[in-house]
């Protein structure tokens, strides 16, 4: 998917929306758990319920992965449902993956050729041939984390290096890697001052902001500080949406739940 394609969608549905597709199969309806595939049954409902309501899907391969072989083919089930019945919908693959040469060029071969995912996330700590096999790949995106929202982050993220803090010598440094076009970053909700800061090195690229809602960032405010021109903003909310009811009727209340960040998003965008 072209970046364009993904504004065009942006605007066509009034919504900036990820959902995050954090499948814990102790939190998913009890029902679901006497089906063949209850990983794949949940995702599905979730899907159909706010595919109108969100512009991207972001599964999070850890809660796959833990169930083993299971747990791939039931993300592989989820990515090829949306392609096949959602194809408008950008994809992303939550996997934070950060290795050099051949092993990024076949972690990149695994996500982008074979899942069929239009994008990954990965760490940038071993630098540019960590990160440029990923970007090698023609209409394929690679978020590198920037910024990130967890209370860690301000163990290395945020501290001065040469006197400029770290995350922003990481951007700055990452924008003359080849290909660098097909690069997004991940920001942290929860740091929305931040972002002033962020748009003064990359005011064109996109964003991922995680964080919003469940880990109380503010929807107005990271709007305020990250919208860009074209939007630039994939706003992700994974349990605040997913986990709004554990009965039968979770899939409704899901999209409840989308709706109302849906409704602030066309809000904003007028």
């Amino acid at each position: 998917m072209t970046t364009q394609q993904l504004i065009e969608q942006i605007q066509t549905k009034k919504s900036f929306l990820c959902v995050g597709l954090d499948v814990d199969l102790n939190k998913i309806p009890e029902h679901l758990l006497t089906t063949s595939d209850p990983i794949f049954e949940f995702n599905k409902a979730i899907i159909d319920a706010t595919h109108d309501l969100c512009v991207a899907y972001k599964p999070n391969t850890a809660f796959f992965e833990a169930y083993g072989i299971k747990g791939w083919i039931s993300l592989q089930k989820t990515i090829e449902y949306i392609n096949e019945n959602y194809p408008e919908i950008f994809t992303i693959a939550d996997a934070k993956r950060g290795d050099i040469g051949n092993t990024s060029s076949m972690y990149a071969k695994a996500f982008f050729e074979d899942l069929q995912f239009d994008s990954v996330t990965v760490a940038p700590y071993m630098g540019k041939d960590s990160v440029e096999p990923f970007l090698a790949f023609e209409d394929k995106h690679t978020i590198m984390l920037a910024l990130t929202s967890n209370e860690g982050a301000f163990d290395f993220q945020t501290l001065e290096v040469n006197g400029k803090e770290l995350y922003k010598q990481v951007i700055e440094t990452s924008k003359n890697w080849k290909n660098s076009q097909n690069l997004m970053y991940v920001v942290g909700a929860t740091k929305a001052e931040y972002f002033t800061e962020i748009r003064k090195i990359i005011p064109d690229s996109f964003l991922l902001v995680p964080g919003v809602g469940a880990q109380g960032g503010s929807l107005q405010e990271v709007c305020k500080y990250g919208m860009n021109d074209n939007i630039g903003l994939l706003i992700n909310s994974s349990r605040g949406i997913i986990y709004a009811s554990k009965g039968e009727d979770f899939a409704d209340k899901a999209r409840e739940e989308a709706l109302k960040l849906q409704q602030e998003m066309e809000g904003i965008l007028k």
